[in-house]
Order: C-alpha cells, then structure tokens, then sequence
C-alpha cells in the first residue's frame, strides 16, 4: 500500500473523530438549555397548581392560613411600621374580617358589612366626644351610649344583625366612654378601614370561591350516588357496615352544601331559591336511593332489580354526566363542554327502551314506581344544573371575559 492510499484511509477516520468531538460538545452545550427547560416546567407545574380551582379546594386550610398570615404582616408594617397611632386596631379589624372566612364571597359581605357598621360605628363616636366636650355632662354621655346600644342590639338579632353589631362595637372604640380624644377617634378610624382594605386585596389573591367548593362535594355525592345505585341494580352484595360508611359521608357532604349556599348566591349572582331547588333534588334523590338500598326485604329488592333491568346504566350515565360537568366545567377549547354534557341526557334513550309496568303484576308497581320517581329526580336536577349553568360555570365565563 502506498502512503498516498494510506493517506485517503486516515482522512476519513480524522474526519469521523472530529464528528464525534463535535457532537460531543454539542450535547454538552445542549445540557443547560434542558437543565433549565427542566426547571422552567417545574415552575410551571407549580404554578399551575397553585392556579388549579381544584388545588385550591383541596388545600383551601392551608391557603387561607397563608393568606391571613401575611395579611398580618401586611397590616403591621402598614400601620406600627409607619408609626400609626392605635394601629392594632386595623389587625383587629383584619381578623374580623377575614380570619374565620376563606370563600370569596362571605368575605366580600362581611367586608362591606364592616365598612358601614365602622363608618356608621365612626360618626356616632365622634357624635358623642364632640358632645362630650361641649357640655361636659358626663351622664349624658353614658345616657347616649346606652341607648345606641340598646337599638343596635335590637336591630343585631335581625337577619342583617352584623351592622348594628358592628356600629355599636365601633362607637365603643372610636368614642371609648366619651373621654377619647377627636384625633384619638379620627386614627382608630382610619386603622379599622385600613384593616378592612387589607383584608379585601388578600381575599383577591388566589381566591377561595365557594362554587368550587359546591360544585366538587355536589360532584362526588352524584359519582357516590351512582356508584351506590349500580350495587343496588346488579344485585351486588354490600357489607352494612360499609354502606352505612356510604351514607354517612353522602350525608355529610349534603349538610356542607347547605352551609356553602349563601356564599355561592353572591358568588355568582343566583337566586337563593334556584340553589335551594337544587338542594331539595339532591335530598331527594339521596332519600329514594336510601330507601332503594336499605328500605326493602330481599323480595323487595328482587323486585327493584327486575324493575331496574336495562335501565341502570342510563341512570348511572346521567349521574356521572352530571358530575363530570360540574367537576370539570369548560375550558378554553371546549367551553361548551359542560352545557353539552348536561344537554345531552341518557335518559332519553332509557325512557324508549323502558317497558310498561305489567297490569298483571301489582307488587311490580312500587318498584316501577319507586324507578320513576328517582328518572325524574335526576332528570330535574338535571334540568336545573343546565339552567344556572352559565353562572356557576365560572372556567367558561372568564374565558369569555378574555375573548
């Protein structure tokens, strides 16, 4: 072989050495880009949670924890930090507001609440030191704050007790026993709206709304509804302990809705009585499957099967339906999503493919009739849920803010 043929041998193997150098360095150089892509999709994930609705309502304790831990922080560098005089009243004020309240919507109320009981609260005591320092009459002084109580505690058991309340507890801080000072009230005013306002912009900052947190417990009741109707249908045997456990928790869930109501209406602007309509369906469908499960000897429940026969499924697919809208709402490329699946109901094709209850058999109609009853419960809650739909729908509503 000649040098010039060993020559043209080397060039390629030269060559392919440096292609591999080359591509050596290249990985090398690329390992940051996805060290960083790496933590940038961390921060993101994060992120996403924390935004997540459904994180939110799974870790809603430790959240508002959080949340009034620096609105603290918040109100005493705003007020001590600044040499405000009597600024422990804005954290008073703050944890009035705020402390025993994490959904959206009570605290909005009880903000506004506290504005006019404290404004109200604020000019009554400034009423009475000015009073105070014109006549120096002591006694009429006291006379006066009596009888300002007296009418805030008569107007406090009322529905809308928490203003009087609040006026007269204001009065009391502003005023003291008419021995405060006009710039002594004029500051604890101010420090109990400062209070007020701090407590408003932490409730903004990822926010607790109660219509998540009714929409996910309404959402597992029907998934645990469904789940307790497909036993009772297939004939399944349940242990008793366990489905008393069922119960007990479908029961508990149901008492927690109730309590949520008042802060859902004002969340989304629904009529009480449009979720007290939903409430009533709820416990209605829960009482006919209790009585279904547990309310029948064995014949009974023979029965209740043979009635039930091709038809569970349709029941148990509304029921899912209905939670799957209201667990996941709409999203920003199927907005409709939920109104869809609300609109298209199982139970259509269920009610043609039901047959009529025989004439020839009158212990088949309780079960037929106890059948019919829990089709129009779902069907009407249904019904109800697509209704309001655009309320509490809150993904589909801001997505149509943004377009």
């Amino acid at each position: 072989m000649t040098s010039s043929d060993h020559d043209h041998d080397t060039e390629p193997a030269v060559a392919s050495g440096d292609a591999a150098r080359q591509s050596a360095n290249a990985a090398l150089q690329r390992k940051p880009p996805r060290r960083r892509s790496r933590l940038r999709a961390r921060v993101e994930n994060f992120w996403r949670a924390l935004t997540s609705p459904f994180y939110r309502y799974r870790n809603a304790g430790i959240i508002h924890g959080v949340r009034v831990g620096l609105a603290m922080l918040v109100s005493i560098l705003a007020t001590t930090g600044i040499n405000i005089p009597h600024g422990i009243w804005a954290s008073v004020t703050l944890l009035v507001v705020i402390g025993g309240l994490q959904h959206h919507g009570n605290i909005r109320k009880k903000a506004a609440e506290r504005a006019l009981g404290t404004v109200l609260g604020a000019l009554i005591g400034l009423t009475l030191i000015i009073v105070q320092a014109v006549t120096g009459f002591t006694w009429l002084t006291y006379s006066l704050m009596a009888i300002v109580a007296a009418v805030c505690s008569y107007y406090a058991i009322g529905k809308d007790g928490y203003v009087p309340l609040l006026t007269a507890i204001t009065m009391c801080i502003v005023a003291g026993h008419g021995d405060n000072l006009i710039d002594t009230g004029l500051w604890r005013t101010l420090n109990v709206m400062i209070g007020i306002v701090i407590a408003l912009a932490f409730s903004f900052a990822l926010p607790l709304h109660a219509t998540y947190s009714w929409r996910y417990r309404l959402a597992d009741n029907l998934r645990e509804m469904a789940r307790v109707h497909a036993k009772v249908v297939s004939g399944a045997q349940v242990d008793a302990d366990a489905q008393v456990e069922a119960f007990r928790r479908l029961n508990a869930r149901l008492v927690q809705l109730r309590g949520l109501m008042p802060s859902v209406a004002q969340e989304i602007d629904v009529p009480l009585a449009r979720l007290e309509q939903v409430q009533r369906l709820h416990r209605a469908l829960l009482s006919s499957l209790e009585m279904m499960s547990t309310g029948l000897g064995h014949y009974e429940q023979q029965l209740v099967r043979i009635a039930f026969a091709g038809y569970g499924d349709y029941v148990r697919m509304a029921l899912l339906t209905a939670a799957r809208a209201l667990r996941f709402g709409g999203t920003r490329h199927h907005p409709e999503a939920a109104a869809r699946a609300l609109r298209a109901s199982p139970l259509d094709a269920a009610a043609r493919a039901m047959p009529t209850p025989p004439d020839a058999a009158p212990q088949m109609q309780g079960p037929y009739w106890l059948e019919q009853r829990f089709e129009e419960q779902v069907g009407q809650l249904r019904a109800l849920l697509l209704e309001i739909e655009p309320r509490w729908n809150i993904e589909r509503a801001h997505w149509r803010r943004m377009v």
